[in-house]
């Protein structure tokens, strides 16, 4: 790709509100179901029914808007946007146009050294969900999901980078996480990105014509939309061609994008304020009462995370990334595990289980309390990082406490001086010839000592002071 050109990105993301009722009537928001059971008149659209907001969905937005530092409007107004699709069944969205409830806020990237400017986050309900039935002429409607309260969280054209989108959404996922307000969960389509972008010559100040990037469900698909749609528009202008202002759908399959149909402006939704709803208005006192209770959010938590328990900055990242995770870290070294030793536990052993398991946290059998035990039975030297590992598997598979699996299995790490070194004198004397080499300047056979050592006190020497005896030994054979 030529580096004449650089892509100018903005991305539109909609969260899915975890709320128990849908956005304007009283209809279960519960992803699934059998299909058209979570349905009434409203959510349906059939004549003569009359729209409710939800009181729990504006507060969930207002809660998003203040950790983003938006400002909230006391006053916003909700519109229809008229479109036509068959998952769209009174033929327009209600939705907000031109007075968004929240507006220019901002998310910090790369370790706060970016800003990405927040344009808008506005309330609207989703639309149902098209089943396509292979090998046949029809598809299905499912309305289930019609009438699910969102927010669209619409960023300014500050991100130049695959990487500095996947970031941006990342973080904005582990946010509205942190809030309580989505579960995040992408493959399901609590969170759905698209992709505004465009390119132009480096240093030009204007910008180029967009295309639209719909249908990414994943950080990798927005990542490669990004690297596909750049270099798609960069070949064009270079060849001489136009760029022209389209909506694209990504065939994560093909990794490609296609284009479904041209970009509609503002005017074509033929936006109007909504006739069968009030003015929605956000009092003062609702904001304070909001504000107060919002929970310490991912950037102020690993602030403290890297002041309070020492932590180098990608340990911090590791661990904030959830507030599940980073309450049970903080439960492990409450318990009296040392602060590093716990964080590189949870990074190591702990996730490489909730993804083999594809568990959360939360589901974790593995209370905080009985990790802190083996971490510090590791920490102190009664175990080594060989046999702890092999104790945290038993612990995963009995349900048993570390301490109690030493003791039963006689684990415990070996560091008296005098026991090893009678070890090591017999590992020595059995291998003379090696001893020979040693002493001749192959000096990488320490660690061959050190291991005919584990295996002799099968395994339960502590490594460095073995290193340390052995060194000792071998100098006296000089």
């Amino acid at each position: 790709m030529s580096n004449n050109y650089e892509a100018v990105i903005g991305l539109e993301v909609h969260a899915q509100l975890s709320t128990a009722s849908k956005m304007f009537c009283g209809c279960s928001a519960e992803f699934g179901g059998k299909p058209n059971t979570h349905v009434c008149p409203v959510c349906l659209g059939l004549p003569g029914a009359l729209p409710v907001v939800n009181a729990r969905a504006v507060e969930f937005a207002v809660r998003l808007g203040l950790a983003t530092e938006c400002t909230i409007r006391n006053e916003s107004v909700f519109a229809r946007k008229n479109y036509f699709y068959p998952d769209c069944p009174k033929n327009y969205q209600i939705s907000q146009f031109d007075t968004p409830l929240c507006e220019h806020g901002r998310l910090s990237i790369e370790n706060d050294a970016k800003q990405v400017r927040i344009l808008r986050i506005h309330l609207e309900e989703d639309a149902g969900k098209l089943v396509h039935v292979d090998g046949a002429d029809h598809s299905l409607v499912d309305m289930n999901r019609s009438g699910v309260p969102l927010v669209e969280i619409v960023s300014e054209p500050d991100i130049r980078t695959p990487e500095e989108a996947s970031e941006y959404l990342q973080k904005l996922r582990s946010l509205v996480r942190y809030l309580g307000i989505c579960d995040g969960n992408m493959e399901e389509g609590s969170l759905r990105c698209d992709v505004n972008l465009s390119v132009r010559k480096r240093g030009a100040k204007e910008l180029g014509v967009k295309a639209e990037v719909k249908n990414l469900n994943s950080f990798k698909q927005v990542e490669q939309a990004i690297e596909f749609e750049t270099e798609r528009q960069t070949k064009l202008l270079e060849s001489g061609g136009r760029v022209t202002q389209d909506t694209l759908l990504w065939d994560p399959a093909a990794k490609r994008a296609v284009v479904m149909r041209s970009k509609e402006e503002a005017h074509d939704y033929r936006y109007f304020p909504e006739p069968d709803l009030r003015v929605l208005r956000a009092s003062g006192e609702l904001i304070e009462r909001v504000r107060g209770a919002l929970p310490e959010l991912p950037d102020a938590k690993h602030k403290r995370f890297v002041s309070q328990y020492g932590l180098p900055a990608y340990d911090a990242d590791v661990l904030t990334g959830s507030a599940e995770v980073a309450s049970y870290y903080e439960a492990v070294v409450a318990a009296g595990a040392d602060s590093k030793a716990a964080s590189n536990w949870l990074m190591g052993e702990v996730m490489r289980e909730l993804n083999e398991r594809k568990i959360d946290i939360a589901e974790f059998s593995i209370r905080p309390q009985a990790l802190a035990e083996l971490v510090t039975l590791q920490a102190t030297g009664k175990v080594n990082s060989s046999t702890a590992k092999d104790v945290f598997k038993e612990m995963l598979a009995s349900g048993k406490h570390a301490g109690a699996i030493v003791k039963e299995r006689g684990l415990e790490q070996v560091s008296d001086d005098a026991a090893i070194e009678k070890e090591a004198i017999a590992v020595l004397d059995e291998n003379p010839e090696e001893v020979k080499r040693y002493l001749g300047g192959k000096e990488q056979l320490l660690q061959f000592f050190v291991g005919q050592l584990m295996k002799r006190t099968r395994g339960k020497a502590n490594p460095k002071v073995a290193a340390e005896i052995v060194t000792a030994l071998l100098s006296e054979r000089r």
